[in-house]
């Protein structure tokens, strides 16, 4: 099954989901945390971004309930 998914960056703290108006942060707005893993190699003005903290993974239900029931015979075998 190739199910489609949509990956989402969210805070360590699960406060908020980087998207929409927080799209562009680069750091919680209630907690402070960074979006970002820093990789911190001593010098303030040498860090780089990391892979992101936490990643939600949303696998939208709807296109998969369509494809189910599109067929009337297995739809009746479903319900």
């Amino acid at each position: 099954m190739s199910m489609k998914y949509r990956k989402t960056h969210a805070c360590p703290n699960d406060c908020i989901l980087y998207r929409k108006e927080f799209k562009g942060l680069h750091k919680c707005p209630k907690c402070e945390v960074l979006r970002y893993n820093v990789k911190d190699d001593g010098d303030e003005y040498d860090m780089k971004k990391g892979p992101p903290a936490k990643v939600l993974w949303y696998l939208p239900i709807i296109p998969q309930l369509k494809r189910f029931f599109g067929n009337v015979k297995d739809a009746k075998n479903l319900t």
